[in-house]
């Protein structure tokens, strides 16, 4: 029979219990630790524990972290949780004293410490790979700042631009993503430790020097805050979400390109694979797989992000925990995706020939042509579209490229405007090149050589900067753990 009057109850130690134990045990050699050595030097420094005292503590904690075999650990429902593991385990080596490392702290505060210390090394992993995905982008659009492409808008062939041109864009929004990211990064950088259960303590504990040893830049100012707001969790689901939303267009985009009817993009054979049946078809199946992993990841932050959806404002296991837990996959499944598509789009080619069909099939110089009778003859843009278009409706009767179309193009502007064009054959032809019509694009931002080269530029500064704010949290934290070493091997020998 199923003993319902001890704690804990099987069933819950199997579900709820025994799961959790787990999750925090990946945590216990890297942060779980470090907050114990920097609490207990801040209560050492502050002398609410005596400089001996501290010492015995220091020399417990260190033979425990030396001697456990933490992945061998399994939930046998004697401790609570992996916290009272630990505690118990000083207690038996020091007697009272060991419970007096967790004078004025709470699990509360220690959980939410513990959480942000997980996500911000997870955060700028993530940042990292943006980084390199981004740099490598603009080396990709350098490259191919002259190779023609046609832009598609609601699905049908647009405009011509440039394979540099497109990229760059995506190199924009990526900036703003990592924008976004980095400003969530930064929200994890205030520290709860002191905030113990939601009021703080009577003991004169130092929250900025906690603060310091744990690499974090202050305090969270308000102690119930530190318990019980979770917008660093929300805002940073949220910022990595929007990366994964708009890098799943440019993968839908490789998709559309890469099929046999468009043939913009030529994937390598290295990311094909071939139909075990059908030995014609190249199936760059990558895409695929980036795409949904995109998606994946996607679906993800929103869960984690629901999952707060009306909870009550206080310290609370939604927010905790196993919920943390399951956070963590998003990094996996969006650090796969960014992996990927790095040594992905720097490797395929656009292949010029469909380029140069579609350009001709579908008359996307057009508007260029339109363009240069405002310019030259002096037309209202409306009777200029009118031209155009007449044109581009006979060549494409015709079955002809618009470069091929000065007779077309001379019959339709007769009969809207009574009289011959001043434009020649030769002006013709130039005003409907796809090169043509990416030269005259010269303004901020568009797909001309020169214009392009600028905005990449600024491009690469602003990554640069980004870099910088990431670099400066790694070290601020590294340099933390460095000190906190310093600081703790000294209660040992004192």
């Amino acid at each position: 029979m199923t003993d319902r009057t001890t704690f804990p109850d099987p069933t819950y130690k199997k579900t709820v219990l025994a799961p959790l134990f787990e999750g925090v045990k990946a945590h216990y050699a890297t942060h779980m630790l470090t907050i114990n050595k920097a609490h207990l030097v801040m209560l050492a420094e502050t002398e609410i524990l005596k400089r001996d005292q501290a010492k015995e503590i220091a020399v417990a904690l260190q033979a425990i972290a030396l001697e456990t075999d933490v992945s061998a650990l399994i939930y046998t429902g004697e401790h609570e949780d992996f916290f009272f593991v630990v505690e118990a385990a000083l207690k038996a080596s020091l007697g009272d004293l060991g419970g007096m490392l967790h004078t004025a702290r709470s699990r509360n505060d220690m959980d939410h410490t513990l959480f942000k210390m997980a996500l911000r090394s997870r955060a700028g992993m993530m940042l990292d790979q943006l980084q390199l995905l981004t740099k490598s982008l603009i080396t990709k659009a350098e490259e191919e700042a002259e190779t023609l492409i046609v832009a598609y808008t609601h699905g049908q062939p647009a405009q011509p631009t440039t394979f540099g041109h497109y990229l760059a864009a995506i190199v924009e929004v990526l900036i703003r993503d990592m924008e976004r990211l980095n400003a969530s990064a930064d929200a994890l950088e205030y520290c709860p430790m002191g905030a113990a259960a939601i009021t703080t303590s009577g003991f004169p504990i130092d929250r900025h020097r906690m603060a310091a040893l744990l690499g974090f830049a202050e305090p969270l100012v308000n102690s119930y805050g530190c318990i019980a707001s979770v917008d660093y969790v929300t805002g940073l689901y949220s910022a990595i979400k929007l990366i994964f939303v708009h890098l799943g267009r440019v993968i839908q985009d490789m998709a559309f390109w890469s099929s046999f009817e468009v043939g913009q993009l030529y994937v390598p054979n290295a990311l094909v694979q071939i139909s075990s049946i059908m030995p014609q078809k190249r199936n760059p199946v990558p895409i695929e797989h980036m795409r949904h992993l995109a998606s994946v990841t996607v679906g993800r932050c929103d869960m984690i992000v629901n999952t707060m959806h009306n909870t009550p404002f206080t310290d609370m296991n939604d927010s905790e925990g196993e919920v943390q837990q399951a956070g963590y996959d998003a990094f996996a499944s969006g650090g796969r995706v960014l992996e990927l598509l790095e040594a992905f789009l720097p490797a395929c080619e656009i292949d010029r020939a469909n380029v140069a069909r579609n350009t001709d099939a579908a008359c996307i110089t057009i508007t260029e042509l339109a363009d240069t009778l405002v310019r030259d003859e002096g037309l209202s843009f409306r009777q200029a579209h009118e031209i155009a278009a007449a044109t581009a409706r006979a060549v494409i009767s015709d079955e002809k490229p618009l470069g091929a179309g000065f007779k077309e193009f001379a019959a339709a502007f007769s009969t809207e405007m009574g009289r011959a064009s001043i434009l020649s054959e030769q002006g013709f032809a130039i005003a409907t090149s796809a090169e043509n019509f990416i030269a005259v694009r010269n303004r901020p931002g568009g797909p001309a050589p020169e214009a392009l080269h600028a905005a990449l530029s600024v491009s690469a500064a602003q990554l640069h900067t980004l870099a910088t704010r990431a670099q400066n949290r790694e070290k601020r934290q590294s340099e933390a753990q460095d000190r906190l070493e310093q600081a703790f091997n000294s209660l040992m020998e004192s």
